[in-house]
């Protein structure tokens, strides 16, 4: 391929509608594309475009605007170069194989499986670092310095699921079981919204109580008194109740896949079903949602080919948001006594997902913190670019504990994270360096 050959394009519809329903027409008639997140200049930070070959864009948008699909524009799918990526290793004793797979990222070419699971199995110092300061430097030129963050708020830890790993499961015995009121989750979002925040994440189990009816009612309350942005991370629901939450203001919606090795789910699983998560995926994605998902990275018989079938899965699925945490064991479950995932691999992954996903949020997770005190900034050194909270109240916090000995960021530990990685708060957080609710107007930029 020449140096500035243009093979794909990317057609953007006027609606997620509208993107939807063209990118089915021309499957219907037999034409590749792909939902991927579009570069800043042509959309929102999470905008999805069809991606399609040079030699049927002509094609492709007569049929679209025949079927009055709006289109927004066409525009070329240039790969994103990371310029001067080589130069900065040339002092670095790297293997050949691992040289010509960072010659693919300078070059902006796609990664295949196996380069992947070369980079995911790579243990060499050297080679670790220069994976992450690839991933650093893709993150960078992508989405920013500003780091954002989120504020969750874990309302319920009252599950019908019995996950073997999880420290909620339905048949712990011991565990103290909550449901926040409305008003009481009212009272945090209302903390979270005086700090500036513009994003909280509505967590807990699968608790049949929370009916349709009574979530909708939170989120309509959410958005008249506080204009929020929603994410609802509440399991697995029918599609209709998905598309009644986003009518009623939820904007993203995070149902983490686990693992796309079937064997593996089926395991860690027994009370669900791999193709009903899958499924709930793309009904989120169909439905308009900003979408997320993840992985746990150690559990019981995965290899890295497992994990980078799951980054792959996260691209073709059109990801918006991805977890990506260490497996941790909870007390009380069948895997207590299983060891905790690895830190490295752990970030090797979160390396990779960005640069094989590139234009997505991905979080320094609690999880990482949790094994790892320092182990958000270094998620942040490796391409992450979000910090999520926990907001739920003390008397209730320490029994929503899906892992051990969980920690509990908070607004200084998420300071601190941005401060030593010489990161960017976002302009929208009203807070001093202290961590205190800002009264003024200074912004930390």
């Amino acid at each position: 391929m020449q140096k500035n050959e243009v093979m794909n394009y990317l057609i953007m519809a006027g609606s997620t509608n509208h993107m939807l329903r063209g990118d089915k027409l021309l499957k219907d008639i037999g034409i590749e594309t792909a939902l991927v997140p579009a570069p800043a200049e042509y959309g929102s930070v999470c905008a999805i475009a069809i991606r399609v070959k040079k030699d049927v864009v002509a094609l492709a948008e007569d049929l679209l605007r025949k079927n009055a699909i709006v289109i927004q524009g066409i525009y070329p799918d240039l790969p994103k170069r990371l310029s001067g990526l080589i130069e900065k290793m040339q002092q670095d004793i790297l293997s050949e194989a691992f040289i010509k797979i960072m010659k693919k990222i300078e070059s902006g070419e796609e990664l295949s499986y196996e380069d992947i699971i070369l980079l995911l199995k790579t243990e060499r110092k050297a080679e670790m670092d220069a994976l992450f300061s690839a991933a650093d430097q893709m993150r960078k030129e992508i989405v920013g310095d500003v780091v954002d963050v989120r504020g969750a708020i874990e309302f319920s830890n009252v599950c019908m699921k019995d996950c073997k790993y999880c420290g909620v499961r339905r048949s712990l015995p011991t565990l103290e079981r909550y449901r926040m009121t409305e008003d009481e989750i009212m009272e945090i979002v209302h903390e979270l919204h005086a700090m500036g925040l513009q994003t909280v994440i509505l967590q807990s189990g699968e608790d049949s109580w929370w009916t349709a009816e009574k979530m909708i009612a939170l989120i309509k309350r959410i958005k008249t008194e506080t204009g929020m942005r929603i994410t609802l991370s509440i399991g697995e629901r029918p599609q209709e109740e998905y598309a009644r939450f986003k009518e009623a203001g939820a904007n993203n919606y995070l149902l983490k896949i686990e693992t796309t090795n079937r064997e593996i789910f089926e395991f860690i699983h027994p009370d669900d079903d791999y193709d009903e998560r899958a499924k709930c995926s793309e009904w989120l994605r169909e439905l308009g949602y900003l979408n997320g998902s993840g992985c746990m990275i150690g559990l019981p018989g995965q290899r890295p080919e497992d994990i980078a079938r799951d980054i792959l899965f996260f691209k073709e699925m059109g990801i918006n948001m991805i977890g990506i945490g260490p497996f941790l064991p909870a007390k009380g479950t069948p895997f207590e006594k299983y060891p905790a995932g690895s830190v490295e691999m752990t970030l090797k992954a979160v390396a990779v997902t960005r640069i094989v996903c590139k234009r997505v949020f991905i979080p320094a997770t609690t999880a990482l913190a949790s094994l790892d005190p320092d182990g958000q900034i270094k998620a942040l050194q490796a391409g992450a670019n979000t910090v999520m909270l926990i907001n739920t109240p003390a008397k209730y916090r320490y029994n929503y504990q899906i892992y051990s000995n969980k920690n509990m960021i908070d607004l200084h530990a998420a300071i601190r994270a941005i401060q030593v990685t010489g990161r960017k708060f976002p302009s929208y957080l009203k807070i001093d360096v202290e961590g205190n609710i800002d009264a003024g107007d200074t912004q930390k930029q």
